[in-house]
């Protein structure tokens, strides 16, 4: 492991965890790589309103951020008028929680994109005169027309890209689906803002589709939740604002480089969420590539590498991987700084015992993986009406919660099936479910636990 910092940036770390060894004829290398980011000051984000300051960041200090809020104003929203109603509130508890100089911006998404605050195509600076401005342009807002969330990114994008910022982010809400606008031309506005800014999105109530909101989150490098009643959106608006504001840099990169004759199976976030980021690499240089991984305040994420590296003998060893954090230098011209670094090597043996060992990170992660796919596949197989593959899949998810400790997961499951014994895996289909049961399992499909100590 190594550690780099620099002033104004945190102090990341890297551990690698797997086990090196191989038996002869052995080529799959698995490592599981923690990155650490500490040192902000900002862990948790910026105080809820009444509380202490977080230390690490004086006058001035803090890392320069714009937020874009984009609110669906569809017809639909009207339906129940409580909804639109819980969505003003949650937008105003969001604005609320800016830290101050933040440059902000509200949109006001239908089939078309309205920037209804500051309204002039630019982005508000936070302080107590334009907070209240903004809340008073929230009051204003209602329910009408279509849903086309392309355009309520694309205009998130150009609003956050004219600010000279170091994090760019938005957050997301709709209660429907994206009836107004083909589903190539949300993708090409998701391939259009990927890499831009960070994007957090919330499906409320539970006509929305899941894989669309999921899928923006996916792109954007978000989180994705549901909000079931929208009653509890201002609490949720409130904590993502938090998370928003706690962020310190963006843009750092896992660079992973291999030697020749080294190939890359996949490159995977594993925690807090199952992300597969193998397609997502840029080329750095002829033998390394960068995956993206957003930005980063106070916290710790996982990734899984897993590479095939040249057959060997007995006795050989080999450096199968050098894993770096990059954080890119701004002016796009200079060398990127290496915030720390990490090595994944291979070591063949004749020691059965040590080339059979599954590394127990490796194993917990490999199953929180499977877990997160099977629950997709069971929930697609119940919806087409493959009862008996919906429950090998979803019984084959219980038992993997339950082995891993994943509780969380266990108890969205226990709302879909009955559990007869976990430890096995038999389970039966419940005949009726809530449409926001199955819902809430879908979308917090991918959330993961850490291996346990």
């Amino acid at each position: 492991m190594a550690n780099f910092s620099k002033s104004n940036v945190p102090q990341f770390s890297v551990d690698v965890y797997q086990n090196e060894f191989l038996p002869e004829g052995g080529r799959e290398v698995n490592g599981i790589v923690t990155v650490t980011s500490t040192g902000g000051g900002t862990t948790g984000g910026i105080p809820l309103p009444g509380a202490a300051a977080a230390p690490g960041y004086g006058p001035g200090q803090a890392p320069s951020a714009a937020v874009v809020l984009m609110v669906d104003c569809s017809g639909s929203m009207d339906y129940p008028p409580t909804k639109m109603r819980n969505a003003r509130d949650a937008t105003a508890a969001a604005i609320d929680t800016l830290r101050e100089g933040t440059r902000f911006s509200v949109v006001a998404g239908t089939h078309v994109a309205k920037d209804v605050y500051p309204g002039n195509g630019q982005l508000a600076v936070a302080d107590a005169r334009t907070k209240a401005q903004a809340k008073e342009a929230l009051r204003k807002l209602s329910a009408g027309g279509g849903t086309a969330i392309g355009t309520w990114l694309r205009l998130a994008d150009r609003l956050l890209g004219a600010a000279d910022v170091g994090i760019r982010h938005g957050i997301l809400l709709t209660d429907g689906r994206n009836e107004h606008e083909a589903p190539e031309d949300l993708r090409a506005a998701l391939d259009s803002c990927a890499g831009r800014f960070t994007c957090d999105a919330r499906g409320v109530g539970t006509d929305w589709e899941v894989k669309e909101v999921t899928s923006i989150a996916s792109a954007l490098l978000g989180t994705a939740d549901i909000v079931a009643d929208p009653a509890g959106l201002a609490a949720d608006f409130t904590q993502m604002m938090v998370n928003a504001m706690g962020k310190e840099v963006a843009d750092v990169a896992l660079r992973l480089w291999t030697p020749v004759g080294v190939e890359i199976r996949f490159v995977k976030q594993v925690a807090p969420t199952v992300e597969d980021l193998t397609g997502r690499r840029t080329e750095a240089s002829p033998r390394a590539g960068d995956y993206p991984t957003g930005s980063w305040g106070d916290e710790s994420r996982d990734y899984h590498v897993c590479v095939l590296v040249p057959e060997a003998g007995i006795g050989q060893e080999m450096l199968a991987a050098r894993v770096s954090l990059i954080l890119p230098d701004p002016s796009g011209a200079g060398t990127p700084q290496v915030l720390s670094q990490g090595l994944v090597r291979a070591v063949w043996t004749d020691d059965m015992v040590a080339s059979t060992s599954i590394n127990p990170q490796v194993a917990h992660y490999t199953g929180q993986a499977e877990l997160a796919q099977v629950i997709q596949q069971g929930l697609d197989a119940r919806k087409s009406g493959d009862f008996d593959g919906a429950t090998a899949k979803l019984g084959r998810a219980v038992q993997l919660a339950s082995a891993s400790g994943n509780q969380d997961t266990a108890k969205l499951l226990s709302k879909v099936v009955d559990v007869v014994d976990a430890a096995t895996g038999t389970v039966r289909l419940k005949a009726k479910v809530a449409e926001a049961d199955e819902m809430t399992l879908e979308t917090r499909s991918t959330k993961t636990v850490r291996v346990k100590k």
